[in-house]
């Protein structure tokens, strides 16, 4: 019978509750830069507090802080139970932990103080970066260091995903963070010009396509089966979605490049790629909720898969609208506006955020030698106020996001245009608010999740979790 000994559970409780603080930490960041652009002195005529110098500190923080610190968590114990071992290297796992936590204090120190490379979700300057790439290496060696000394013979699909996730990520990394330093806190990018942004959005949309949805489709794959108990609807099914998600995702990077400098042709080709995309990401999506079959009756009383099961409803809706704004008659109304805000959102809150709650919530009662939560009612609140302020906001910006778009092309019968750019911006105003309020409520959400975590893990030592057949192929 295996012990609780047999697996490193530290280095998988230290990023769960890391998960947790920066979750909390990049959505205030995020509710305070939405309150900015409603009410614009909130920055204090402060350099270090200005939109620009925020806001990619929200978006770093919520991405790799909350969204990686949760990918180690859940990598490293699913790669541990499914394949019956103990990491690789326990002291390459704690390098991972630290120097991730590492990465996160200079983006948050650098960032504000408007040290950048201005590349989207790549902000951050080359000494940062070059840390970047030793955690991910040492990540690699321990996730698939552990692969290899499995006593299973099957290599489960979740491992699957989080593989793919990880040798994606280090080569995005590595190629789009190519540049010459001039100094300790400047560099030039490798590239110039249209080749530049090819590269940044080549990177960009597949740090959304691996980092935030391959990463969390391994999570989807085994805690869905875990908390549902019950098989995978359909284990080949999970195959063929990680051998077309993976394929068609990397080339849907031109879609961000509409009507710019890039080649038309090459436009076509991310938008084709993008459409395509719909059918591995619905399939995923079917496989997910389809698990339930037989246990529908859960969701009344089950708050935990209330988040994992909304959160694929989520990532259903935002896969047919990416693919549909990708289609060139579309983005022609939908570029720089909100619209696409409200898109990246209702992925990032709404699929991202849930799924991630519901495998920590699932994660540290287990991490902590507890049978549940501290409070159930508490998780329970928590999904009813946080679904509320994904509405808000995501409903909120798609309004203003096409009001945005039909009044930048609106013209007069001679020509000129109908609206001046400042009459859409104070039109934006209520939405900006509601915005805010939804987003508010969100971080209310991850508040009271930090407290449950809190009165949880106090005075807890992990236990051994039973390993369960996740499908009969995993038998």
């Amino acid at each position: 019978m295996d012990t609780a000994l047999n697996y490193n559970y530290k280095v998988v409780k230290q990023f769960a509750i890391a998960t947790v603080v920066w979750g909390v930490v990049g959505m205030l960041v995020g509710v305070i830069i939405a309150a900015q652009l409603a009410w614009p002195a909130l920055n204090f005529d402060t350099a270090w507090l200005t939109y620009g110098r925020l806001r990619p500190l929200h978006t770093n923080a919520v991405i790799f802080a909350f969204g990686g610190s949760a990918l180690f968590a859940t990598s490293y114990y699913v790669v541990q139970r499914t394949c019956q071992v103990r990491l690789f290297s326990d002291a390459l796992a704690a390098i991972t932990f630290w120097g991730w936590q590492l990465v996160i204090v200079a983006a948050a120190i650098s960032l504000p103080l408007g040290f950048t490379q201005g590349k989207e979700y790549a902000e951050l300057e080359w000494p940062i970066d070059l840390l970047i790439a030793v955690v991910w290496v040492s990540y690699a060696v321990v996730f698939f260091g552990t692969l290899i000394k499995r006593k299973t013979s099957h290599i489960y699909v979740a491992n699957w995903f989080f593989g793919a996730f990880i040798l994606t990520v280090a080569i995005l990394h590595i190629v789009n963070s190519a540049a010459m330093p001039a100094t300790l806190t400047k560099s030039y990018s490798a590239y110039t010009g249209v080749q530049d942004a090819m590269i940044q959005w080549w990177y960009g949309h597949n740090a959304v396509g691996f980092f935030l949805t391959a990463g969390f489709l391994g999570m989807m794959y085994y805690f869905i089966p875990m908390q549902a108990e019950r098989p995978v609807f359909s284990y080949r099914l999970s195959i063929v979605h990680f051998w077309a998600l993976i394929f068609t995702y990397m080339w849907a990077g031109p879609h961000h490049l509409h009507y710019t400098a890039l080649p038309d042709w090459t436009q076509s080709v991310g938008m084709v790629f993008s459409l395509i995309l719909l059918a591995p990401s619905w399939g995923g999506m079917i496989n997910g909720i389809m698990t339930l079959s037989g246990a529908w009756h859960k969701l009344r009383s089950d708050p935990i898969l209330k988040f994992l099961i909304v959160s694929l409803s989520f990532y259903g809706m935002s896969t047919f609208e990416g693919p549909m704004m990708s289609i060139k008659t579309v983005n022609a109304l939908s570029h720089y506006t909100d619209w696409t805000v409200g898109h990246v959102h209702s992925g990032a809150l709404g699929w991202v955020g849930f799924i991630t709650m519901g495998s920590i919530y699932y994660l540290i009662p287990r991490l902590s030698g507890k049978k549940a939560m501290w409070s159930t009612q508490l998780i329970e609140w928590h999904f009813w106020v946080a679904t509320i302020g994904v509405v808000l906001y995501i409903a909120s910006m798609w309004i203003a996001g096409v009001m945005q778009g039909l009044m930048w092309r609106a013209v007069n019968t001679d020509g000129t245009l109908t609206y001046s750019f400042v009459e859409s911006v104070k039109a934006t105003y209520p939405y900006y608010v509601i915005r805010v309020t939804g987003g508010a409520l969100y971080l209310g959400g991850m508040l009271m999740m930090a407290f449950n975590v809190f009165k949880t893990v106090q005075g807890g030592h992990a236990v051994n979790t039973r390993i369960a057949t996740l499908s009969p192929a995993h038998a």
